[in-house]
C-alpha cells in the first residue's frame, strides 16, 4: 500500500450522515444531568449521571420496544460494571482483574448479540473510570444510582425521539446472533488479556491517570479490521494532540461548572456528527470531552496538570493496542485455533448423537 493511498484513507470522509436531530438529541440528553448538577452544586456526582445518560448512543435502529428493551439492558450492564469495578479496585493489585472480567464478558455478549458501535467499549471506559474514583464502600449504592437514573433518563429521551421520528412505525429488525461461538470467545479471551494487560502495566508504571491506557487500547481493538485499527491508532494519537490544544483552551478561562456542562452538550453533538465520518476528526472534540466527564471527577486533579500527563498515556495504550491488533488481524494463529475447537465441537456431537441413538436403541 503506497503512502498517498494510506494517507488519503486517514483523511477521507465516509459519505455517511445523520439526521441533524440526532447528534442534538444526544447532545442534550448526555449533557442535561451535568447541567443539572452545576445549577444544584453536584457538579462532580452529576458526572456520573452523564456516563450513564451514554446509553443512549446504544439506540439502535429498530422499532420503540426494541430500542428501549436494548437500551434498559445497556443500563443494568453500566450498573454491573461499575459496581463490580469499584469493589475490584479496592484490592490492590485486583483491578487489572476485575477489568479482565469485565472486559471478557462484554466483549462476548456484544459480540454474540451484534451490538453496532460503540460496542463493548462504553462499559470498559465506566468500569475504567470508577476503578480511578476515590473507594468508598458507602458510596457505591449513590454511583449505581447516579448511573441507573443517568441511564433512564437516556431512555426516556430515547422514547421522546423515536416517538417524534416515527420508530414505532417502522418494520422490526429480527434479532440476530453470530452463530461463530469459538470465534467469539478467542476474540474475548484475547482482546480481554490485552486490555487488563494495558491496565497492569500503566499501574506498574505509577502514571498520574493510568485508565486512559485500557480506555486507549480497547479505543484501537475496536477497528474490524488491522487497516482499520492502524488509521485508528494514528487517528487518536494526532487526534489527541490537537485535541489537547482545544482543551488548553477551554481550560484556560477557568470556567465554571455550569459553562463546563455546556460544554458538554456541544462536544457531544459534534462527536455525534463527526464519528460516521471520520474518527480523526471525532477525536479531536473526544480529547476535551473525556476530559471533563471524567478526569475532573474521578481524580481530582488540575485540569493543566492532567493535559500534561495525558499524551503519554494515550501514545501508550494505542501502541499497545496497535501491536495486539496487529498480533490478532495479522496472524493465522486465531483462525487455526478456532479450526480446531470447531472440528472438536463437531466430534462432540457426533458422538454425542450416536451414543443417544445407541441408548436409545437399546431401550
Amino acid at each position: 500500500m503506497s503512502i498517498r493511498t494510506t494517507l488519503k484513507g486517514l483523511v477521507a470522509l465516509n459519505e455517511a450522515s445523520r439526521p441533524w436531530h440526532l447528534p442534538v438529541t444526544a447532545g442534550v440528553t448526555i449533557g442535561a444531568p451535568a447541567v443539572i448538577g452545576a445549577l444544584t452544586g453536584t457538579f462532580n456526582d452529576a458526572m456520573i449521571a452523564s456516563l450513564g445518560a451514554m446509553v443512549f448512543l446504544y439506540m439502535s435502529p429498530n422499532r420503540t420496544t426494541s430500542r428501549m428493551l436494548t437500551m434498559i439492558l445497556c443500563t443494568f450492564g453500566f450498573m454491573a460494571c461499575l459496581t463490580v469495578a469499584t469493589l475490584a479496585a479496592a484490592v490492590p493489585g485486583l483491578a487489572p482483574v476485575g477489568l479482565f472480567l469485565i472486559a471478557l464478558t462484554v466483549i462476548v455478549i456484544t459480540r454474540y448479540y451484534r451490538l453496532p458501535p460503540p460496542g463493548s467499549f462504553f462499559f470498559i471506559l465506566s468500569s475504567c473510570v470508577a476503578m480511578a474514583m476515590p473507594f468508598e464502600f458507602a458510596a457505591i449504592p449513590m454511583r449505581v444510582g447516579l448511573i441507573a437514573l443517568g441511564g433512564l433518563w437516556a431512555v426516556l429521551m430515547a422514547f421522546i425521539y423515536s416517538l417524534c421520528t416515527g420508530a414505532h412505525k417502522t418494520t422490526s429488525i429480527p434479532l440476530e446472533v453470530d452463530p461463530r461461538v469459538n470465534a467469539i470467545l478467542l476474540e474475548a479471551l484475547f482482546l480481554s488479556i490485552c486490555i487488563s494487560g494495558a491496565y497492569a502495566f500503566a499501574l506498574s508504571l505509577d502514571l498520574d491517570n493510568p485508565y486512559w491506557v485500557p480506555i486507549s487500547c480497547a479505543a484501537i481493538l475496536q477497528g474490524a479490521t488491522f487497516r482499520m485499527v492502524w488509521h485508528r491508532n494514528i487517528h487518536r494519537i494526532v487526534g489527541t494532540s490537537i485535541g489537547m490544544l482545544l482543551a488548553s483552551f477551554i481550560f484556560a478561562f477557568h470556567p465554571s461548572p455550569i459553562v463546563l456542562a455546556l460544554w458538554i452538550c456541544v462536544l457531544q453533538t459534534i462527536v455525534e456528527v463527526l464519528i460516521v465520518k471520520n474518527y480523526g476528526l471525532a477525536v479531536i472534540f473526544i480529547t476535551p470531552l473525556t476530559v471533563i466527564m471524567a478526569e475532573i471527577t474521578s481524580s481530582g486533579m488540575d485540569a493543566s496538570v492532567l493535559l500534561e500527563h495525558r499524551m503519554i498515556d494515550i501514545v501508550l495504550g494505542s501502541v499497545i493496542g496497535f501491536v495486539a491488533g496487529a498480533i490478532f488481524h495479522r496472524t493465522g494463529l486465531f483462525r487455526s485455533l478456532e479450526q480446531k475447537m470447531d472440528e472438536r465441537s463437531r466430534l462432540s456431537e457426533l458422538l454425542f448423537s450416536r451414543t443417544h441413538e445407541s441408548n436409545h436403541s437399546d431401550q
